[in-house]
């Protein structure tokens, strides 16, 4: 096993990976923008070095910058976490040349699920169901509107290099074609360098299941069941849980070997996600996928019990899995918000900013996956995440009912923050059927939690009132020192949440 690896990453997935490093006896690297020098990853880790200024392109995107570290730092491998240089097949080659392992899949594995195209083709020769589209890209766009035709509206224009929702538009008609491929190409080439377009078919009210799988060197491959991430706003997932609402055991069976065969098809190695969209039939066709540990990956551990950095470490380190599909078992229902920095009301805008006051759910059941604090800021310079937030329940309504108490303990001051979007979310009734699919939240219209909103603006002014009424004797009118203000925000967390009680 490693002595040492560095972490090539930031946020709460550094963290998670610390922690499993730490109770594994592994020293952990730390690298760091300018931006992050107070994150809470950099103060985990044994180990923190700068890597350069706050944008990501000259800083957690800098190869030699990284590489450098692990010289410096005797770092045997390297943990890329998700996003940034997860997925990116060169990093993995530069890694393996400078004598240093990749905690990840080979290379081959990386880039043929990286390319649209090449992993259609690769599925189809598997065996394994695609959506019916073009199995290579497009050289002439004079000839996208007669595809569409043959395919039948409406269609997805879809980047061909392209991950995480970006380069991708639908089209419903004929008239809409030429200003969605210009998009699409723009959008591609922006996030991709890559202006290569497919077009597939695209199913109205569909879902989003994910397999999550496992497999090592020594021929072993497992699956850890799937997820269901069918609550999306703009392509991002917002609520993840497992089981999956409409799974039964004949369509478990069929995804989870589907999803095995994808991973033995490219020779797979690590832990890995297969993405299908599952149509209002039941049918079930492989999108894309994940070579990497995906965000989401918390609420398998919660149904499980498996600590998947820790097999992504034994993997990487040449042994096998500690895993086997016998000893596997779903246990419960566990679902997870992504809890960001962002204005539910103006759009869903980021809101970085600095935290004035912090407090995050604890208690039975609740899995808390963060980096921020209070004090601290949520920079405008990466994703505004501040929290994932996992619960647990021997039923999905349980595991349901446990996260809106879960949110109601959730107190963010400073920042505005969707706390209230996913508890409304959570408490519509269509969620609580299980009747949701990709387009569900685009067809809820514009968020107004007003009476909501109002309790906790009434909570914030009586806190504050109350504190300068407690401590201003013997004062000026008008005067609250300093430690006054910080009080008077910690009350204010306790009058907000016993202003949701009532």
């Amino acid at each position: 096993m490693f002595k040492k690896i560095l972490i090539a990453n930031r946020g709460e997935i550094a963290i998670r990976i610390i922690r499993t490093c730490r109770e594994m006896g592994i020293k952990t690297v730390a690298v760091y923008s300018e931006a992050d020098r107070d994150s809470l990853h950099v103060r985990f880790a044994d180990e923190a070095y700068c890597v350069g200024p706050p944008p990501s392109t000259e800083s957690y995107l800098v190869i030699p910058a990284l590489l450098e570290v692990c010289r410096t730092s005797g770092a045997e491998a390297v943990h890329p976490g998700y996003g940034f240089l997860s997925e990116n097949s060169h990093f993995a080659q530069c890694c393996i040349d400078a004598g240093i392992t990749f905690i990840g899949p080979g290379i081959d594995a990386i880039e043929k699920m990286g390319n649209k195209s090449i992993s259609r083709s690769t599925m189809i020769k598997n065996n394994v169901p695609v959506i019916p589209g073009t199995e290579q890209p497009i050289p002439d766009d004079a000839d996208i509107l007669a595809i569409c035709r043959d395919i039948g509206f409406p269609v997805m224009l879809k980047a061909a290099a392209g991950g995480g929702g970006k380069g991708m538009r639908i089209v419903n008609s004929e008239q809409e074609v030429e200003d969605a491929l210009r998009a699409v190409k723009r959008e591609a080439f922006a996030a991709f360098a890559n202006s290569d377009i497919l077009v597939e078919r695209y199913f109205e009210n569909s879902r989003h299941i994910e397999i999550q799988v496992m497999a090592d060197t020594h021929g072993n491959y497992v699956h850890l069941f799937e997820r269901e991430c069918s609550l999306q706003r703009r392509y991002q997932k917002v609520i993840e849980e497992s089981p999956s609402p409409i799974m039964d055991e004949e369509l478990r069976s069929q995804m989870t070997a589907a999803a095995i065969q994808a991973a033995k098809s490219v020779n797979y190695a690590g832990a890995g996600t297969v993405e299908f969209l599952v149509d209002h039939k039941r049918n079930f066709y492989f999108l894309e996928m994940n070579t990497r540990i995906q965000v989401e990956h918390s609420v398998t551990e919660m149904v499980t019990g498996v600590d998947m950095v820790r097999e992504q470490l034994l993997v990487a380190a040449g042994e096998p899995m500690s895993l086997r599909q016998e000893d596997l078992h779903l246990n419960g229902a566990a679902v997870e918000c992504r809890i960001y920095a962002e204005d539910p009301e103006n759009g869903f805008l980021p809101a970085p900013g600095h935290i004035r006051e912090l407090i995050l759910p604890k208690g039975p059941y609740v899995r808390v996956d963060s980096c921020v604090y209070s004090g601290g800021d949520v920079s405008m310079h990466y994703d505004p995440m501040i929290a994932k937030i996992v619960t647990w329940g021997k039923t999905r309504n349980e595991a349901r009912l446990r996260m809106i108490r879960a949110l109601d303990e959730s107190i963010i001051f400073g920042i505005k923050s969707n706390v209230l979007f996913h508890k409304m979310l959570l408490e519509n009734e269509s969620f609580i059927s299980g009747d949701i699919h990709t387009k569900f939240i685009d067809g809820l219209g514009e968020f107004k939690p007003s009476v909501e909103k109002e309790k906790h603006d009434i909570a914030i002014i009586a806190a504050i009132c109350s504190r300068i009424q407690v401590s201003g004797a013997g004062r000026r009118p008008g005067e609250i020192r300093e430690t006054d203000q910080r009080a008077a925000w910690r009350m204010a967390s306790k009058y907000q949440y016993w202003a949701t009680r009532f």
